[in-house]
């Protein structure tokens, strides 16, 4: 499937910035599950100091504002041509070590809510149904509504909420399945929604190193293993590691962001 990708980012301030620092990972690298035909990240109100690949392989730009100014938009836009793996991204090596994807980081923490979830076998075998059985429990416990979360919200706290999104069903699926001593990654990236192309934020799933198999992703908002309809941008321990951008300014100024995202084929 070929996907045309826009998407903007913009930060207005209420009083000019001196200095303000983003960590923007918005540049998808090509693997078996996709292939990045042409993408380009615009800056406008600041520049790239420096570009690289993180730890976790992700392709990260280091942004900076233009020192006084009072918006700073980034704009990332390309084609992917994606290929249906069933969700399967198989024993590829990365720069961190797998081990590192088995520990509880803040956001991921277990607490009783999460202990009281469906854990996994020893059984190679079995993993994969019960990793999918697994999501379809979360799902379950916690029904997909926005509002009710915010973006440092842990997976704990979010399961014991009412209603949940994207980045805490990822969390929580991340945090179950370390219990079972599965390693486990939160996937940030874009999905193409059928009949919708305007939407309002990037979306985000798992990763679990399944025996045999190699990583493996599930979508637990969905309810269903990434296909050809998914984009994988960064990968990380939580949502905090794989965000589209995190950063950090100075002064006292207001912050307003604005988010433009077109995913269509």
């Amino acid at each position: 499937m070929d996907l045309t990708i826009h998407h903007t980012t913009e930060y207005a301030y209420s009083a000019p910035v001196d200095y303000a620092l983003q960590k923007v990972r918005l540049r998808p690298l090509s693997s078996v599950m996709q292939e990045v035909v042409n993408w380009s990240v615009e800056i406008v109100g600041g520049k790239v100091e420096a570009s690289y690949l993180d730890h976790y392989g992700n392709h990260v730009d280091l942004v900076s504002l233009t020192p006084g100014a009072r918006v700073l938009t980034i704009q990332a836009s390309g084609q992917v041509k994606t290929l249906n793996a069933s969700g399967v991204l198989g024993p590829l090596k990365g720069r961190a070590p797998v081990w590192l994807f088995q520990q509880p980081t803040p956001l991921t923490a277990p607490g009783d809510a999460i202990k009281a979830l469906p854990r996994i076998s020893g059984n190679p075998e079995a993993q994969l149904a019960e990793l999918h059985a697994l999501s379809a429990a979360i799902l379950e416990a916690l029904p997909y509504k926005t509002g009710g979360t915010v973006v440092d919200t842990s997976a704990e706290d979010a399961l014991r909420g009412d209603s949940g999104v994207c980045q805490d069903h990822a969390q929580i699926f991340v945090a179950a399945a370390r219990l079972s001593g599965l390693p486990a990654r939160y996937v940030s990236g874009y999905l193409m929604i059928k009949e919708q192309v305007i939407q309002e934020a990037t979306h985000a799933w798992a990763e679990v190193c399944v025996q045999g198999l190699g990583w493996v992703g599930f979508d637990v908002s969905n309810g269903v293993s990434p296909d050809e309809h998914y984009v994988r941008i960064a990968v990380g321990r939580d949502a905090r590691d794989a965000a589209p951008i995190e950063g950090l300014r100075m002064g006292s100024a207001d912050e307003t962001l604005m988010v433009s995202l077109q995913v269509q084929q």
